[in-house]
């Protein structure tokens, strides 16, 4: 299975597809998370796969981040929450394969993680 979250209107994101249409034959599920919100259980999934802190899957650039939730104490459950409820808080691209997952910024990164 291999898995790209996805925003259309993110030149990163389109790059990174770009990039796994290069390297792969193999079927690519599209997830437009903005569209279609994960879950804060396929969030948690997600952060356990590349193995980080729900913190580090927040784009801290973000208005919504620097206005509601930087420097406040916040519980991971909270974030899984909180970024389910607010995708655009979601750090992006995500490409998942094979029981492994990482954050495709910059996109180049993901040729050595494809082939690692």
């Amino acid at each position: 299975m291999l898995k790209i979250y996805f925003k259309s209107t993110c030149s990163t994101c389109r790059k990174a597809l770009d990039i796994l249409k290069e390297e792969t034959s193999e079927h690519i599920e599209i997830v437009e998370y903005m569209k279609t919100r994960p879950s804060a259980q396929e969030i948690k999934e997600i952060v356990e796969l590349i193995g980080i802190k729900p913190l580090d899957l927040v784009r801290k650039k973000e208005d919504l981040y620097k206005n509601e939730y930087k420097n406040k104490q916040i519980s991971d459950q909270e974030w899984f929450e909180i970024l389910s409820r607010f995708p655009e808080l979601i750090e992006r691209p995500i490409v998942v394969k094979d029981g492994r997952a990482m954050i495709g910024r910059p996109p180049e990164t993901i040729k050595a993680w494809w082939t690692a």
